[in-house]
This record gives structure tokens, C-alpha cells and sequence, in this order.
């Protein structure tokens, strides 16, 4: 494989070359370089993949880290673990047995379905297609026939055809549980599959928290529960896809120039809000009405990765809808979030939201005022949960995460 691909954005139905990304491997270890093409930085409405760690500039920008050698803005569109284990899969039954590279992961996934709008092309390529040959995104009806092939992949035996059923996986949020992308009616989604192991439906759960956000007036992405062979599956409509074109999007992880497994603060993505966002103070408000929920609701999937922007005008981005809320049963025992609420620490207390809201523009009276009305919101997740068709031992399981 070529170690530099070409990197896109379609603008007026054409790809137009942004930048360039070049892997250069040392004794085991990469560094990538990352360089915009001229013609972007001559275009009248180019704009940066990362405000802060991709600047508008000539000059080459070098990364490597522990986690990952290439830039935030292209890491978020690779594959996550899921993904990763399929291309993993596809490869070994080509009979390659050779140390996998982050352009063999970022290019091993289906175009069409890669969160966000950048696509990549390798210097011989004449399309994006890449080794996936006339793929399309399975429809909703064939959720039967992509639930099996995700088990049989959890089982360890899959064949080709399952295998290359579930290649075209192109969202890295979600973490490791089995999931494809679908095309529903017009929309193009993500279907989450349970797994043999789960203890609880894990697809009501996380449509009942996406249900309950919208509810409180957050902005969430919109899902809703198939039941296919009394399995449940949770349908969640991509929100990086606007009339059929695609929206630059960056994580929360990748602005504030992190990597995997490393902590931040919310107070920390609001500064990032405060210097990128076209309408700050509902960015800000909105963000702090999530950091409420999060608590109420005991979701301990908060990390960096799963908070979002996307791309708006210019050099403004603004907060995606919230994704990926999953109450956890027991969470209380713990108490702690992935992203701590400010510098005062990581624990899941409304105490400590009320002694940040300065941070998010709020007066104490009007924080006070949001967390009483998400509190009344949560209180009644029993009706919300029976509506959405949860069994009666599940919402036992789940009770604990609603009312510690």
C-alpha cells in the first residue's frame, strides 16, 4: 500500500483535494505528515479539519502519539473497534498475515458510510471505493440477515459473504458492539445489534436515554427499537448527513488534541465552544444540560470521543447532537464520569454541575432552574420506557440508574 493518500471534500457533487497525509515508519514507530494542497488554501471557502491542531497553513504538521500516529480530524473517521476487528477478519481470510497500518484500517471501510465528510484516495486510485467492490449500504430489511452475520463474527465463524456484509461500517462511535450501517427509508443510520453476553437490552437502554435527552430539550440523535427474532436492535439515524450531503464532523477529543484513554473536562470543551462556536451561549447552555442528564440518567459512556462538533461555516464548528447516552444499572456504586465536570474532579454530582454553570454562561438560579426540569424529565423514564416496549425486568435492571 502507498504510504501517502490524497484526502477529500466534496463541495458542488465534486471531490475537491484538501490536504495530503504521508505515514513515515522508524523502527516500528510512525509519524504521519499532514499537509493542505495548495488549491484549498487558495479556495474561497476553505476552512481547517481542526481549528486547533490543523491550522490553515502550508507548512507540513507532524503527529505521533502512543494511541495513534495520524491527526484527530482523520482519526475520528476511522473505524472503531468493531470495525477494526472486521477489517482484521477480511485480511486474515486474504491470507495476509502482515502488522496492520492505520491507512489499511481508514481504508479498509466503506466510503459512503464514513462519519463525516472527508474522503481518502490513494495516488493509483480512481475512485473511493477502495478494496469494497460494488458495495451498497444494506437495507432495513436485511436487519435479519446482519444480525446473524454480527453474530456469527462474535462466534468466530463467519463467512466471506457475512464478512463482507458488515465491511461497510463507516462510524467510529460506538466503541466495540456489533453494528452496521443501513439505509432506512431515506436516511442513512446505524443498526446496533445486542450481544450473547449482554445482561440487559443495551437497545432499549440507549433509545430510551437518546428519547428522555430530547425530551429535557437536548439535541440527540433521533432512534428508535426494531425487535427482529425477539432481538432487539437499536436504529439510530446518522446526524453527519444533511440532504444527501455530508457534514464535516470532529470529536471533542480530537479538538482538544487528545487520544484514546485520556481524560479531559467539560470545562475544557466548553473553552473549545467558546473560541469555534457560531452561537456560543446556546453551545454552552446546551453542553451543560447534557453534563445534568449524564448524572441523572448514571451514563458512564461520556468520554471524549463520544462528544461532537460539526462543521458550520468558515472556521466555525457547533455541537453535534448527543449520541451514544447508556444508562448504566449500579452506576451510582462508582459515581464517577468519564469527563469530569471541571477541574474539581470526576464525580457525578449535580453539587459540582451548580458550582461550574459560570462556565457555561449560566447563573446559578438558571442552572438551578434546567436541573429541576431534567430531574422531572428522568423521574418519569418508567412511561418513556414502556412506551418504547422495555420489558418488565429490564426496567427493574435498569431502575438503579434512574433512581440512585
Amino acid at each position: 500500500m502507498s504510504d501517502t493518500i490524497g484526502i477529500y471534500i466534496d463541495i458542488d457533487d465534486a471531490a475537491h483535494l484538501v490536504a495530503r497525509c504521508r505515514l513515515v515508519t522508524k523502527r516500528r514507530h510512525s509519524t504521519s505528515i499532514f499537509q493542505y494542497d495548495d488549491t484549498w488554501l487558495k479556495y474561497e471557502g476553505r476552512f481547517s479539519l481542526d481549528p486547533e491542531n490543523l491550522p490553515l497553513s502550508s507548512a507540513p504538521i507532524y503527529t505521533r502519539t502512543d494511541k495513534s500516529c495520524l491527526p484527530g480530524a482523520i482519526r475520528d473517521t476511522a473505524p472503531d473497534r468493531w470495525g477494526q476487528k472486521l477489517i482484521q477478519r477480511a485480511h486474515r481470510k486474504q491470507g495476509e498475515d502482515r502488522q496492520l497500518t492505520e491507512f489499511d484500517y481508514l481504508l479498509g471501510m466503506n466510503d459512503d458510510t464514513r462519519i463525516g465528510a472527508l474522503r481518502y484516495k490513494l495516488p493509483d486510485e480512481v475512485n473511493f471505493n477502495h478494496d469494497i467492490r460494488g458495495y451498497r449500504v444494506p437495507p432495513l430489511i436485511q436487519l435479519p440477515a446482519l444480525l446473524d452475520a454480527a453474530k456469527a463474527v462474535g462466534n468466530g465463524r463467519e463467512t466471506d459473504a457475512e464478512l463482507r456484509m458488515l465491511l461497510n461500517e463507516g462510524s467510529p462511535l460506538g466503541g466495540a458492539r456489533p453494528k452496521s450501517a443501513i439505509q432506512d427509508g431515506d436516511d442513512l443510520a446505524i443498526a446496533k445489534f445486542p450481544k450473547s453476553d449482554d445482561g440487559r437490552s443495551i437497545a432499549h437502554g440507549e433509545v430510551l436515554a437518546l428519547t428522555l435527552a430530547r425530551e429535557a430539550g437536548i439535541s440527540a440523535a433521533t432512534a428508535r427499537i426494531e425487535t427482529v427474532a425477539e432481538r432487539n436492535v437499536s436504529i439510530i439515524k446518522r446526524f453527519d448527513r444533511r440532504d444527501g450531503q455530508r457534514i464535516p464532523f470532529l470529536s471533542a477529543m480530537s479538538l482538544l488534541g487528545k487520544t484514546d484513554g485520556e481524560g479531559g473536562t467539560y470545562t475544557e470543551i466548553a473553552e473549545m465552544i467558546r473560541k469555534h462556536s457560531s452561537a456560543p451561549t446556546e453551545d454552552l447552555h446546551e453542553l451543560f444540560r447534557r453534563i445534568v442528564f449524564n448524572v441523572v440518567i448514571s451514563n458512564h459512556d461520556d468520554h471524549l470521543r463520544n462528544h461532537g462538533f460539526l462543521h458550520d461555516a468558515g472556521e466555525q464548528w457547533r455541537l453535534s447532537p448527543a449520541y451514544d447516552l447508556n444508562p448504566v444499572p449500579g452506576f451510582q456504586t462508582d459515581g464517577r464520569l468519564e469527563t469530569a465536570i471541571s477541574d474539581k474532579g470526576d464525580e457525578a454530582s449535580l453539587e459540582l454541575a451548580l458550582d461550574a454553570c459560570a462556565h457555561f454562561k449560566l447563573k446559578p438560579d438558571e442552572a438551578k432552574v434546567i436541573i429541576a426540569g431534567i430531574k422531572a424529565v428522568a423521574a418519569n423514564w418508567q412511561q418513556a420506557a414502556s412506551r418504547l416496549g422495555m420489558s418488565a425486568a429490564d426496567q427493574k435492571i435498569y431502575a438503579s440508574a434512574f433512581t440512585g
